[in-house]
């Protein structure tokens, strides 16, 4: 590594009694909390955690519960687990200290859900970049049903960890990204390198899409700033469901990148920053 390059900590921490693993970034406020998708870990916000390192500004990433090295969920409903340790790791890092909470994709979904009801947390903004729950998740089933991905949970002898990631990545990029782009999905966290991980991967979810699917914010009880963040070629949920969100919130900032897919920390990461650093300031 360079000797200038900044440094991202590594650490463990634990909310709503789950312990799992965080990177985080010294800096000024106010913080930016960077809460990942599904499937994903805090390693998808690495790059950009680098960046605002190297511009002074205090963010943290964790892996949420059920993926990267956190524990697994317990049983019953996936999103109000996932509310109440969001909640408790910003009100833990922020200190009173009011935070931007941005979030992809399921991520961007929980901040929504944060902002819709935020109890005593001081929020600057939330930044939801390509969020579920706008519109009927499209994402899961294509990947559920990826040859590949079918092919290798059916096999009756054990699949060699490579092999297990490959599928996994290959199934994932055809959606996620824009033809551009598609190399830096090896950037990706991996859950895990068996077939079993990867079934309990698919069974996650399974129980996700039906609670995305219904409502589960309403935007009008929303007071901070929004500002939605798209990429321009997103096949996994693309920008046009950005209308739902300026419908209900007119007030409300929509960026779209050019020539970006479903993972704009990964595929345009200097242009994210570009539009973290004023918000909420």
């Amino acid at each position: 590594m360079p000797l200038d390059m900044p440094t991202v900590f590594e650490h463990r921490v634990e909310f709503a009694g789950h312990a799992t693993r965080a990177l985080e970034v010294a800096g000024e406020g106010p913080g930016i909390v960077l809460l990942h998708g599904w499937s994903h870990s805090a390693d998808t916000w690495r790059p950009l955690l680098v960046e605002l390192a190297a511009r002074e500004r205090r963010a943290i990433a964790v892996d949420l519960p059920g993926f990267g090295a956190a524990p697994p969920l317990g049983p019953g409903a996936v999103l109000p687990q996932l509310d109440v340790f969001a909640a408790e790791l910003v009100n833990a890092w922020a200190g009173g200290e009011p935070v931007v909470i941005a979030g992809a994709s399921l991520g961007g979904c929980l901040a929504l859900r944060l902002a819709e009801n935020p109890g005593d947390l001081k929020l600057a903004g939330v930044v939801p970049v390509a969020p579920d729950g706008l519109e009927m998740p499209s994402w899961f089933d294509p990947i559920e049903e990826d040859p590949i991905v079918r092919r290798l949970l059916s096999m009756p002898v054990p699949v060699p960890g490579e092999l297990i990631r490959r599928g996994k990545k290959g199934a994932h990029r055809r959606l996620a990204f824009s033809d551009a782009q598609r190399a830096v999905v090896d950037a990706f966290g991996v859950d895990g390198d068996t077939r079993a991980d990867v079934a309990a991967l698919l069974e996650s979810g399974r129980k996700l899409a039906p609670e995305l699917a219904h409502a589960p914010f309403d935007l009008v009880g929303i007071r901070c700033p929004v500002m939605l963040v798209w990429g321009a070629y997103d096949r996994m949920l693309p920008h046009t469901d950005a209308r739902m969100a300026l419908d209900s919130l007119p007030t409300t900032q929509v960026e779209l990148i050019e020539g970006c897919g479903h993972q704009p920390q990964l595929e345009a990461t200097g242009r994210l920053v570009e539009l973290l650093l004023p918000f909420g300031r």
